[in-house]
């Protein structure tokens, strides 16, 4: 069986995700992939009948529709994965119609959860750094997936999240970060983007790892 949850409104999303995967049985093996440990032949294995898993198995897919290539291989497979005796749950952003499409060709359990036009306009893109100074790790990924689907601007995001680490510095206000982290932060910020666009077009997935692993 496949499940999605896609759309823009990340908070409702997440909430309504989280709710389905409590419903997962205990016995169940519960696999991540993300666009950065995307693996064709790995996937392959999850819905072949040649698996090496024994027990029942639920594969969550967290956006890699946004990556062409990723994007390409998951439709094309839909079809096996549905027919497979394992689950696979797939949480993304805001998806267009041909991409819908193929997921209820596919028989999947579609859930959309998108922002009403009022929502969007009233978006605060300080929450990204906001949640990060309080250190709140959830709050700031989901945040960040929030205005990236919104479309908001990487180097806008980056920007305010600079200010917002040299504001704490200058006010010396380390209650959750020491000062030696803040600065660390202030370094790898100035060249992030910069760097990862140099070395290719994943800038937004550099964005996300640095917030993942910051703490």
């Amino acid at each position: 069986m496949i499940y999605l949850f896609a759309g823009d409104d990340a908070k409702t999303k997440i909430l309504n995700y989280e709710k389905f995967a409590k419903t997962f049985p205990k016995s169940v093996d519960i696999f991540s992939v993300s666009r950065n440990n995307f693996d064709p032949a790995q996937i392959e294995s999850y819905y072949s009948g040649e698996s090496l898993f024994t027990k029942k198995s639920v594969v969550v897919f967290q956006g890699i529709l946004e990556r062409e290539e990723a994007r390409d291989f998951a439709l094309l497979k839909l079809g096996l994965m549905a027919s497979s005796g394992n689950d696979f749950v797939f949480i993304e952003g805001k998806l267009n119609k041909p991409v819908i499409d193929a997921f209820k060709k596919a028989r999947a359990e579609i859930n959309i959860f998108d922002l009403s036009k009022e929502k969007k306009e009233k978006y605060d893109n300080f929450l990204v750094a906001n949640a990060f100074a309080s250190r709140d790790k959830f709050h700031t990924w989901l945040y960040f997936r929030q205005a990236v689907d919104l479309g908001v601007a990487l180097d806008e995001l980056a920007g305010i999240l600079f200010w917002k680490v040299k504001d704490m510095l200058v006010k010396k206000n380390f209650s959750k970060f020491k000062e030696e982290e803040l600065k660390n932060f202030v370094g790898k910020l100035s060249y992030l983007l910069p760097e990862a666009r140099q070395k290719g077009p994943e800038a937004e997935s550099a964005f996300e790892q640095f917030l993942l692993e910051a703490f």
